[in-house]
């Protein structure tokens, strides 16, 4: 199986200037569409477990590379 990476830029909700990357991996058949069908509820898993921070923007990528969708 190949790896897809879901990349969130998160910011602090106190602080709207303050990004990062975020880096979520998922299993694919090859394709990074899967990545785009499985992304929102992800995102929605993750931005609950991360309270403080708000997903600015997302965007789906194979690890190494930088190929986007």
């Amino acid at each position: 199986m190949n790896m897809v990476d879901l990349i969130l830029t998160v910011c602090l909700v106190a602080n709207p200037g303050a990004c990062r990357d975020e880096h979520l991996y998922f299993e694919s058949n090859g394709q990074l569409t899967n990545c785009m069908f499985l992304a929102p509820s992800e995102i929605a898993k993750w931005s609950q477990q991360h309270p403080k921070l708000k997903v600015k923007r997302w965007r789906c990528a194979f690890p190494g590379r930088q190929q986007d969708i």
